[in-house]
This record gives structure tokens, sequence and C-alpha cells, in this order.
């Protein structure tokens, strides 16, 4: 299954893509999909996998600042529970 879809590219990448792809007696759409793939592929390579959205998160510092020092210790984290909910949704989308 493939999805099309529509991007523009600015007039001078353009250029220098379509000059590239005659050069090397490519298509655009190949060079598109191996630099897509490349890109990816090169982001899991370089940094490993991607963390989740609750090790992702940024707290507010007044919050931040109170969960460190215990405040909320009697109970459960509740940004916690929402990024970990999150990142099981972002998962079961990939």
């Amino acid at each position: 299954m493939s999805v099309k879809t529509t991007i523009e590219i600015p007039d001078d990448l353009y250029k220098k893509v379509k000059i590239h792809a005659i050069e090397s007696g490519l298509t655009l759409k190949q060079i598109v999909l191996s630099s897509l793939k490349r890109e990816l592929d090169d982001s899991v390579t370089h940094f490993g996998p991607t963390p989740s959205f609750a090790e992702r998160r940024k707290l507010i510092t007044s919050y931040q600042a109170a969960l460190d020092d215990g405040a909320f210790a009697g109970g459960t984290d509740s940004s916690l529970i929402v990024s970990e909910d999150r990142s099981s949704r972002e998962d079961a989308l990939l």
C-alpha cells in the first residue's frame, strides 16, 4: 500500500534535486523516497529509539520543583499517568 501526497518544494531546491536526478539517472520520486528513508534510518542510528512522551515532557517550573521536593509523594503523579497514556496511543499508531 502507498499514499499519494503533495508537497511544496522551494524552486532552488527543486532545481538542484532535478539536476541531481537527471545526472544520476533516477526519478524525483526515487530520490525523495531514498532521502526520507535515509533520514529516518539516520535518526534511529544517531539518536537511538525515540523517547516516549513521558520522557520528552516539559513541566511547568513550579510544578517540577514541587514534584522534586516530594510534594506529591503521597499519591500518583497524574501528569505521568497522562503522559504514559499518550505514549501508548502514539505507539499504537506506529
